[in-house]
This record gives C-alpha cells, sequence and structure tokens, in this order.
C-alpha cells in the first residue's frame, strides 16, 4: 500500500518538471493536434497518445516532436492527431490490469476508426509515450481487422507493458513495431517507478520519424 501510495508522487513530479522547462519547440505546439477533428485529412496520418498528466493531446516529451519531424521526412504531407476526450492521462489508471482503463482504449479506437472513415486513403501511423504506450497497444488490439490493415507503423516510447506483452503488440507484426527503451527507464522493466531516464525520449523523435516514414514510402 505504500508503494502505491508512493507512486502517484514519483510520476508526477517529473513529469510536470518537464512540462515547465520545454526548450526545442515553442510551447504553443505542444498544446494540442486536432487535424483530424478539423478534418484535415493527409496522406498520412499520425496518432499519438501522451503520457501521465502531460497536457494538450500530444504532450510535452516526444509526441510533437515525433509528429514535426514525420512531416520532414514526407514533405509535409502529414496529419496529427492526439488522443483526448475521455482520455485525460491520469495517474490512478497507470495501476489497472492494462495500464490504462478501459475507456482511455476506447477513447484511442474511436480515433482510429475516426481516421479511416474521415481520411480513407490515408496510411495510419502511431505511436504512444508511458501510459499512452500502453493506451495504443491496447487499442490496436481492439481494432477490426481492416482498421488495423492500415496502421503501418507504430512508435512506443517508456512502453509500460513491455515486459507483459515482450516488446511487442499481440496480434500487430512485430516489423512494423519500434519499441523505445532507455537505459534506466524501470517502467520497461514491468514497474511503474519513473527516473529520470523515462523523460529522454525526445532524443528519438527524429529515429521514430524515420521508421514510420519508412513505412509509408
Amino acid at each position: 500500500m505504500f508503494l502505491k501510495t508512493l507512486l502517484p508522487f514519483l510520476l508526477a513530479a517529473p513529469l510536470i518538471e518537464a512540462s515547465n522547462s520545454l526548450t526545442r519547440v515553442e510551447r504553443r505546439q505542444y498544446i494540442a493536434a486536432n487535424d483530424l477533428n478539423l478534418g484535415n485529412c493527409k496522406d498520412t496520418m499520425f496518432i499519438f497518445a501522451r503520457g501521465s498528466t502531460e497536457v494538450g493531446n500530444e504532450g510535452t516529451v516526444v509526441g510533437p516532436e515525433v509528429c514535426d519531424d514525420l512531416k520532414l521526412q514526407l514533405g509535409g504531407k502529414v496529419g496529427c492527431q492526439g488522443i483526448g476526450g475521455a482520455y485525460t492521462a491520469g495517474l490512478a489508471e497507470n495501476f489497472l490490469p492494462q495500464n490504462t482503463a478501459p475507456q482511455d482504449v476506447q477513447a484511442a479506437v474511436d480515433v482510429f476508426n475516426k481516421c479511416n472513415t474521415k481520411c480513407p486513403n490515408a496510411k495510419i501511423v502511431a505511436g504512444g509515450y508511458s501510459q499512452g504506450s500502453a493506451v495504443i497497444d491496447n487499442a490496436i488490439q481492439k481494432l477490426d481487422s481492416d482498421v488495423r490493415d492500415k496502421v503501418k507503423g507504430v512508435v512506443l516510447f517508456g512502453f509500460t507493458r513491455n515486459l507483459q506483452d515482450h516488446g511487442q503488440i499481440p496480434g500487430y507484426p512485430k516489423d512494423q513495431t519500434k519499441v523505445y527503451c532507455a537505459v534506466g527507464d524501470l517502467v520497461c522493466d514491468g514497474t511503474l517507478i519513473i527516473t529520470p531516464a523515462h523523460l529522454t525520449y525526445g532524443a528519438n523523435a527524429g529515429s521514430a520519424a524515420r521508421f514510420l516514414a519508412s513505412k509509408v514510402k
């Protein structure tokens, strides 16, 4: 019980610190990505789920950088959409069996399905960070096969289900998935203990964007 009481504070403190020390991109770019909601379909649509306590719908640690770098890789023909709505990126949900809540997973499923309907000619790529990696992992498993087949690549940062799901998304091609687990990031080892390594994934944005771009070119 003590550990469960302590962990929310361990989770919250470094993420709040990260949101207060943005240096690479202007803060306004971290608020929200809503191309899908606005009907701004592109050749490639990038769907991203942020980590616990992150602001907006793309977060502050890595989501916006992947979006920006993916646009560079694909000549700007990319639309980005963060998972919002019922997914509030709360802390307590991390302790549930799926490392997120059913309504959070469904929120992501709804975005994938909406993308399939509103942008039927788009190729879909996706990503998630921390709790968001669990959201994307579980959502892709729930997609109908015709929608899942349109998801060409997925990147997962600080994958909270890395141990449970053996470094992959069950039922989804492993060669279309890239998992980033920094040395010393204990969430990749099946814990919810946050170390400084868990906040370093912005350094992997370029690599992740190149991986995703390779899957849609």
